[in-house]
């Protein structure tokens, strides 16, 4: 449930290849050939350092506005009615319980039950729901849905996923550009400047290491969420967290657009290779784990 991954990813490549594109256009990539026909290994990882980490934190920073926008999310900022008095008084209170400071709490417009949990830092966070969600299930599941979003935020997930997305971003960016200045030097025998070929290497091996590392983030974002389902059964007990995924388990996945799949209640299915890159647990693996730890 934590509806943050997807477009913390999509946003994250995006500053990253921005920043490739312009050290490039400033001719960093000329400085990393220190001789014309050899590789300045210390400033590339200083460079790869900056990219990755870079790209990583801004993304961050931009995690909360990102969501906003891209989901229509209305904070509540005074309760208008009933509904909105108790979302802010459940988030209050399992925030306190949780020992952090009281996220913004929105709404946003969808038929799909959903809701999402994102911020730089724990104490300057966001809850939001869908209305769908509201009207789909009863206020004990919702409270555990909105308990496991605080236990996202609790947990400091997003810092997490920060530090090890520009972790695999440095290593993509060291790489591809390795992968370019071999495929330029010794395939293509330029012994002089960095030729097109370089070039055309470097941004097809950071593609395609970028999806391999994407991976690595995935498989984070599931160990995440089985912390945060049992963040939810100690704040708000098991069986409500147990009822909520079985509802959703039995619903299809929430419709997102494509850049934020991974920040939803629940993903959707995939088989084979293709569950390297679920952002999310099966379902059933979910309740089997609440069930587990409960001793039944």
């Amino acid at each position: 449930m934590i509806k943050r991954v997807g477009l913390f990813i999509a946003t994250n490549l995006a500053i990253v290849l921005v920043l490739s594109v312009v050290l490039r256009l400033l001719g960093v990539d000329r400085i990393l050939d220190e001789s014309g026909s050899g590789l300045n290994y210390q400033a590339l990882l200083i460079l790869s350092l900056v990219i990755g980490f870079g790209g990583s934190f801004i993304s961050l920073a931009m995690s909360k506005w990102m969501a906003k926008r891209a989901t229509g999310a209305r904070v509540i900022e005074q309760a208008q009615n009933a509904t909105e008095s108790w979302l802010l008084a459940t988030v209050e209170r399992q925030s306190r319980d949780a020992g952090i400071e009281m996220p913004e709490v929105a709404i946003y417009e969808s038929p799909d039950m959903n809701a999402f949990a994102t911020g730089a830092r724990r104490n300057a966070a966001l809850v939001a729901v869908s209305t769908g969600l509201l009207r789909g299930m009863p206020k004990a599941e919702v409270e555990a849905v909105l308990a496991h979003e605080v236990s996202h935020v609790a947990n400091g997930d997003m810092v997490t996923l920060t530090l090890i997305q520009g972790v695999v971003n440095t290593f993509v960016i060291f790489l591809s550009r390795i992968v370019g200045h071999f495929i330029d030097r010794v395939v293509l025998k330029n012994d002089r400047g960095y030729g097109i070929g370089y070039f055309v290497s470097v941004l097809v091996a950071q593609l395609v290491l970028g999806i391999l590392a994407s991976t690595i983030v995935m498989y984070v974002s599931r160990r995440r969420e089985f912390r945060a389902d049992a963040g939810s059964a100690k704040l708000n007990g098991r069986e409500p967290m147990i009822s909520a995924l079985a509802r959703l388990g039995g619903t299809a996945p929430a419709q997102l657009p494509e850049s934020m799949e991974a920040f939803g209640i629940s993903g959707g299915e995939r088989h084979g290779i293709m569950r390297l890159f679920m952002s999310h647990p099966p379902i059933p693996e979910r309740i089997e784990a609440l069930r587990r730890a409960s001793g039944y």
